[in-house]
């Protein structure tokens, strides 16, 4: 790349009569015939499509059906997508024969989307005729023949308007916000094709535009979506190679074994997970392991008159609050979740509160009710004087030496199977995100950081529920010996 002004292009503009028509096969020959790998395993070699990418590739440029609008490739890491992606961007620059293409590669930074950028500039570079045919600068490539253009910008909404894309690349999906997918995908759409391809390694969390996709891609047959996902089986051992094989297409072509083996030995189990497994396998710091959770949902609700005990974790203003069930035989099932809403000044209603609190003593069997008294002491005590001083008890949740073994037990229950839940999926949202730490005493639950948006307090309150269901449980079976 020369600094400075550019000459003019005296070059003529490629010509594709001897070339397969526009789609999957075009894009294979003009692979072969004008890029080399830039970089890495095969370094200068003729950049050959595996069969595993040409079938990701026809699905995206399909030779005898409309093309699709959006696609996510869902794969791990050291797979090739940064490549992939450069090809596809290049293809889309030089070889689609569209009138004025733009081609925008988005990623949460610009140094990010700069690989893929760095990449297609090397392409060029290691190649006399694209190079011929276009002006290479820091930030973008031009190619004045066709009207040409590819950038590299930041995923912010302000950097995405404007645009007229006949391929949007979107880098790392799983670091992109909602308002950044939105605003990407309405800036394509138009002209008669254009596709917003998003490749990405699974995010930490559900909550994420990410696995909104992904669950619309597993559940859906829609031909303007195209998605691929390449990931070990769900349940393999972390150290299960034949599973490694699965989730990683390339290994044992450009990507070696020894590699992950020596990735393994010294990545923890979630991080690997993800990155090497294409798993959704949670935060690092994940209290629970990925899906273990999602395993232990019954077919089952309350019954008017069962005995429960409950769990409350509240919020003194405007944080999320739970009142959560726990069967005597440990069964959780929320009886309210008022979670903070985006509406300015919201606060809990405590009068709401109170009255499922009420409806709660009325309607079941109501053994106990063990309530953190941060920030609700007052209601506590209107609780215990209408509902019975032994029933309404208090549980600080920030004592470490409470907190931590009832955690452990709940995970304990979690992981062999004698605890279920009935699914609630607002219960299920605040599970996955809650991270903990290991402490000599158990586990110590929290926010992933500091005033995080990502709520517990369901998660929270259902520890608590959960214990106090297990002691009375106990205490139930326990023999009395006479003397």
């Amino acid at each position: 790349m020369r600094p400075g002004a550019k000459s003019a292009i005296t070059a003529d503009d490629l010509a594709w009569d001897a070339f397969p028509a526009r789609g999957v096969d075009r894009i294979d020959a003009f692979a072969k015939s004008f890029l080399k790998v830039p970089k890495g395993e095969g370094s200068g070699t003729p950049f050959v499509l595996r069969p595993w990418q040409l079938e990701t590739v026809a699905a995206l440029y399909p030779m005898d059906a409309p093309r699709p609008r959006q696609a996510l490739l869902s794969l791990p890491r050291g797979n090739g997508k940064t490549g992939l992606a450069a090809l596809l961007a290049l293809y889309s620059l030089f070889a689609d024969e569209v009138d004025a293409p733009q081609v925008l590669v988005v990623a949460s930074s610009e140094q990010t989307a700069q690989h893929v950028y760095k990449a297609a500039r090397r392409m060029i570079e290691l190649n006399p005729e694209l190079e011929a045919r276009a002006h290479v600068y820091k930030d973008r490539i031009v190619t004045p023949l066709n009207g040409g253009e590819f950038y590299a910008l930041p995923a912010t909404v302000a950097a995405l308007q404007g645009w007229d894309p006949t391929l949007m690349i979107v880098d790392e999906l799983h670091v992109v916000d909602r308002d950044v997918w939105e605003a990407v995908t309405s800036a394509s759409g138009k002209r008669s094709e254009s596709l917003t391809l998003a490749i990405s390694t699974p995010s930490d969390s559900q909550e994420s535009i990410m696995f909104d996709l992904v669950k619309y891609g597993r559940k859906q047959d829609d031909p303007s979506f195209v998605f691929r996902e390449w990931a070990a089986p769900e349940g393999c051992a972390v150290d299960d190679e034949d599973a490694w094989y699965v989730a990683n297409p390339a290994l044992g072509d450009f990507l070696s074994i020894d590699a992950l083996r020596a990735t393994q030995a010294t990545t923890r189990e979630a991080a690997f997970r993800r990155y090497r497994l294409g798993q959704w396998a949670g935060a690092q710091d994940s209290w629970l392991p990925f899906g273990i959770w999602d395993t232990r949902a019954a077919d089952r609700s309350l019954q008017p008159g069962e005995k429960v005990v409950l769990g409350f974790d509240g919020s003194a203003s405007g944080d999320s609050t739970a009142l959560i069930a726990c069967t005597l035989d440990g069964f959780i099932s929320p009886i309210g979740i008022w979670n903070q809403t985006d509406e300015p000044g919201w606060r809990v209603p405590r009068a709401e509160v109170t009255q499922a609190v009420d409806d709660a003593f009325d309607l079941y069997t109501v053994v106990e009710l063990a309530a953190d008294p941060w920030g609700w002491r007052s209601e506590l005590e209107d609780w215990s004087k209408r509902h019975g001083e032994r029933k309404v008890i208090e549980y600080n949740t920030g004592f470490r030496q409470r907190m931590g073994p009832a955690t452990d037990r709940l995970y304990a229950a979690a992981m062999d199977g004698t605890m279920t839940h009935d699914g609630n999926p607002i219960l299920s949202l605040h599970v996955s995100q809650t991270v903990a730490v290991q402490t000599a005493i158990g586990a110590i639950v929290s926010k992933d950081k500091r005033n995080s948006t990502r709520k517990i307090d369901a998660a929270v309150a259902s520890i608590v529920a959960w214990d106090r269901a297990n002691w009375h449980t106990r205490k139930k079976t326990r023999k009395v010996v006479s003397f």
